[in-house]
């Protein structure tokens, strides 16, 4: 059976379970049974290449020693072993990241993780389909990595989770431009499922750059990322696993924003950042304290901004995704942005179309690619357009690599040499941006106001017009009202006056 077939015989068993309740806990009971496994997998391997091997969790945990056997625990011993034994022997581990670093790596995969399953026997199934895959060959883990994305697709469509992915084509795009190298510490700060990471790693090994035991090593060390949600977490866990990470311990469970920005110590400073932190939201209480009173705001995407920033070694570089209103915004957004301008040189900003992230978000998007070291002198756009035989993108429909082909050999290298506008590219000075109070949406010179006449956005912007239109005439008529309340006091008062006058004319 394939990989796709298994995953769907999974979710279909869970639908039958009345302790599972919809895609998002579906994903997440599907999410620590995998990691088990995928674990196990590589234990396995591991004891291989050394005799002397130590297992970082109780042998009995091991997914081999009580899941393998198909025929094996099922029913309410099951139940009892997974309530009472798994998942207290994995979140209570004595395991720290120098003392047992693999151990902790489950510690904190696990550290959220919750069974939600009720009923024994229908667990003991979905352990079954799950120990079909054999995650020791490269064919499945490559087969399987493509049916994780569909997964997190699947239930980013439910609406269960508030949370958006970044399309594999902007990933790979931004990846690309940025061109991490093998032994550059790489950080995503908001790392979700660990879309960009696993990326930099194929990038890296595309490149021929780990030719050697000792080189794969220095590109594992050299991958980090901090996500603060348990399932997004334990998904990345697993998503580094997969890519040959023995001890993905440098993927933490944990807020990037809730330390002090000032407690960044210099050896924490990183090559390079690509990341799509979360934007629209508004943090808790209290986390704006960690950063500068000049700059303080509960926005998200503005403390990223800053956070990214400030993590950056000199002549570091950085990919991020930010909405328009980082763009346009004023206030607080001025001073970042300023900020911004005077300590990294903002090479470029590609637009992006308007549904790259649909339907996850409608929000517009840009890609801001930056080098810390040196002030912005000039900005460079880039408006990244619709494909020609698109009208929007979707979730059957996303957008793909080749389209960013015109960018990428307008690009020039690595040193951004000899660009040139055009109809999509166009040079902003610093000293525009200064005049413009740091505000950094700037349309497109090149482009007249395109005129779209797609059925739905046409119907859609006439019922815009046709709600400003009623607007319109629901102030004329308190207008007109109060006008005609006022007319008929003053034409009493006349009528009034009028009449004394015109007795006395008559007089």
């Amino acid at each position: 059976m394939s990989v796709s077939n298994i995953v769907k015989s999974i979710q279909d068993i869970m639908r039958k379970d009345a302790g599972v309740d919809g895609d998002a806990q579906r994903i997440g009971q599907m999410a620590w049974l995998l990691f088990l496994k995928i674990y196990d997998a590589q234990e396995e391997e591991l004891e291989l290449m050394d005799d002397d091997y130590e297992p970082p969790i109780p042998e009995e945990l091991l997914w081999r020693n009580w899941a393998s056997d198909k025929e094996g625990i099922t029913g309410d011993g099951m139940l009892e072993f997974i309530n009472t034994k798994l998942f207290p022997g994995i979140k209570n581990l004595h395991a720290t990241p120098t003392s047992n670093a693999r151990g902790f790596v489950a510690k904190e995969a696990f550290s959220d993780a919750f069974n939600y399953m009720k009923n024994g026997t229908l667990l003991r199934q979905v352990v079954n389909k799950v120990d079909e895959i054999n995650f020791n060959s490269s064919n499945e883990r490559h087969t399987f990595g493509d049916i994780y994305e569909t997964i997190l697709k699947d239930l980013q469509s439910s609406g269960n989770s508030g949370e958006f992915y970044t399309p594999r084509a902007v990933t790979r795009f931004m990846v690309d431009m940025v061109n991490p190298k093998l032994g550059e510490k790489v950080m995503d700060p908001a790392c979700g499922t660990g879309g960009f990471l696993a990326c930099t790693m194929d990038f890296i090994k595309d490149s021929g750059s780990v030719n050697t035991p000792e080189e794969n090593q220095i590109l594992q060390k050299q991958i980090h990322g901090v996500e603060k949600k348990q399932l997004p977490h334990l998904l990345c866990t697993t998503n580094m696993l997969l890519h040959g990470i023995e001890v993905p311990s440098q993927i933490l469970h944990d807020n990037t924003l809730a330390r002090p920005l000032r407690d960044w110590g210099p050896k924490e400073r990183v090559k390079v950042v690509i990341a799509n932190p979360p934007f629209g939201g508004m943090e808790e209480d209290g986390i704006e304290l960690n950063f500068p009173a000049a700059t303080r705001t509960r926005e998200t995407a503005d403390l990223f901004l800053q956070l990214i920033i400030h993590i950056l070694e000199t002549n570091g570089r950085a990919a991020i995704v930010l909405p328009d209103g980082t763009l346009f915004g004023e206030g607080v957004k001025t001073k970042i942005k300023e900020k911004l301008l005077n300590e990294c040189n903002l090479h470029t900003i590609v637009r992006l179309p308007n549904s790259v992230f649909a339907p996850y978000t409608s929000i517009k998007t840009n890609i801001l690619f930056f080098e810390k070291g040196t002030p912005t002198k000039n900005i460079w756009y880039y408006e990244q357009q619709l494909a020609t035989d698109v009208k929007a993108y979707n979730k059957t429909k996303p957008m793909k690599l080749a389209e960013f082909d015109g960018c990428k050999q307008w690009w020039g290298g690595e040193q951004r040499k000899e660009r040139v506008e055009n109809e999509q590219a166009w040079k902003v000075s610093i000293e525009e941006i200064k005049a413009r109070n740091y505000n950094l949406d700037i349309k497109n010179p090149h482009q007249k106001e395109q005129i779209s006449h797609d059925p739905d956005e046409l119907l859609a912007s006439y019922a815009e017009q046709q709600s400003d239109i009623q607007e319109l005439r629901d102030q004329l008529k308190v207008i007109l009202a109060a006008a005609l309340a006022g007319d008929a006091d003053v034409q009493g008062s006349t009528n009034v006056a009028g009449a004394g006058s015109a007795g006395a004319t008559k007089e």
